[in-house]
């Protein structure tokens, strides 16, 4: 999660920060002379689609219990869309599961919503990508229930196609001849027109190759694999995926490139959210020093704010980070970490760092191997 600027950056990096920071308010009479904050040809190919270097993540889209969402927020995660939006990013994920109670699938009537009511070219509105995940609930027995939920999915966006349907977890660990019967949902969907492509999430190395091998010989691309990556989870099994999908043209989408809040430098052992988060919190954050320094360091250095660096370290491995947003502040804070890389030397130095750091963040129990 983003934080204030006084809490990012020393006081004399705030003029060069506000300088780098090249998005501008949808409203902004002068945002024909801004250079955008990433060129046509740095956009990133996904099987059949091209979406912008970051995404936005909108698991707190309507999760009361984690997130603390309310409808009275919806007004402000209206600007928070428009504002990507209009700054270039055009992948949205999401997941007919976000939402809590009778807000489930919250999330993805807010996106339609959004898109609809976009007053900015048609152009534009036409490009959004909203990626979406389909839960493996144990009563989704066959490929057929399967589609059902994607089509509850876009009517529930009120779009003709979505753009990428995901199985949002594997049921290999615990019901497996449930996990076949979704592979060949994903199948139906696609020859159905219902998705453009489609991908998985929580997907360890054994099992995503399984799939891809499966879903290839049905004539199916697997288009996208996501993955919690970041710097608390970097382990052996994350770095095989990414090594898996590079080799197999996969595009990884790293969710939770902030460890839900634990690199942006807002808390402390002392200092915890509220709620479900601040136990982990507790748990995790005492042995983050070398890794918080070492960002902190770069932001400094280079007049950007550590969920910037967190963020653009992401994508100088050749992912696309969805941090979480439901702020204007937060979109705009995480905006500032597209426009520029950093240096080797950084990156090993980033590297060094989370591994001297004894604590890493819990892995997915809905991940695979």
């Amino acid at each position: 999660m983003a934080m204030t600027l006084s809490n990012s950056v020393p006081s004399a990096c705030i003029i060069c920060l506000s300088a780098s920071n090249q998005f501008y308010l949808p409203s902004s009479p002068f945002k024909s002379l801004k250079p955008p904050l990433f060129w046509p040809w740095q956009k990133v190919k996904m099987g059949p689609l091209t979406v912008s270097p970051m995404g936005f993540g909108t698991w707190a889209w309507g999760n009361q219990l984690l997130w603390g969402y309310q409808p009275s927020m919806d007004s402000q995660l209206q600007q928070v869309f428009n504002l990507a939006v209009e700054n270039g990013i055009n992948l949205f994920d999401t997941a007919d599961s976000y939402g809590t109670g009778r807000l489930n699938g919250q999330s993805e009537k807010l996106l339609g919503k959004f898109i609809r009511e976009f007053q900015g070219e048609k152009r534009i509105r036409d490009e959004i990508v909203i990626a979406t995940k389909f839960a493996a609930y144990p009563w989704r027995l066959t490929s057929g229930q399967f589609v059902q939920a994607c089509r509850a999915s876009r009517d529930r966006m009120q779009i003709e196609q979505i753009g990428i349907g995901q199985l949002h977890w594997s049921t290999a660990n615990y019901a497996p001849p449930q996990e076949l019967a979704l592979w060949n949902g994903l199948v139906a969907m696609y020859e159905k027109g219902l998705v453009k492509a489609v991908g998985v999430s929580n997907y360890g190395p054994k099992q995503l190759v399984k799939i891809h091998d499966y879903l290839k010989a049905r004539g199916v691309p697997l288009c996208s694999a996501q993955v919690q990556f970041s710097l608390l989870s970097m382990g052996e099994d994350q770095m095989e995926i990414k090594n898996i999908c590079d080799c197999l043209e996969i595009r990884l989408i790293s969710y939770s490139p902030l460890g839900l809040g634990m690199l942006t430098g807002k808390y402390t052992p002392s200092r915890l959210p509220q709620g479900p988060r601040g136990l982990l919190f507790k748990q995790v954050l005492p042995g983050l020093k070398p890794l918080l320094v070492s960002l902190r360091e770069i932001a400094e250095k280079r007049c950007k704010t550590i969920p910037q660096v967190a963020i653009n370290w992401c994508i100088c491995k050749g992912t696309i980070p969805i941090p979480g947003v439901k702020t204007v502040k937060q979109a705009e804070e995480n905006l500032g970490a597209l426009g520029w890389r950093l240096s080797s030397n950084e990156l090993l130095q980033l590297d060094y760092a989370a591994q001297e750091s004894p604590r890493r963040m819990i892995q997915n129990i809905f991940q695979t191997k």
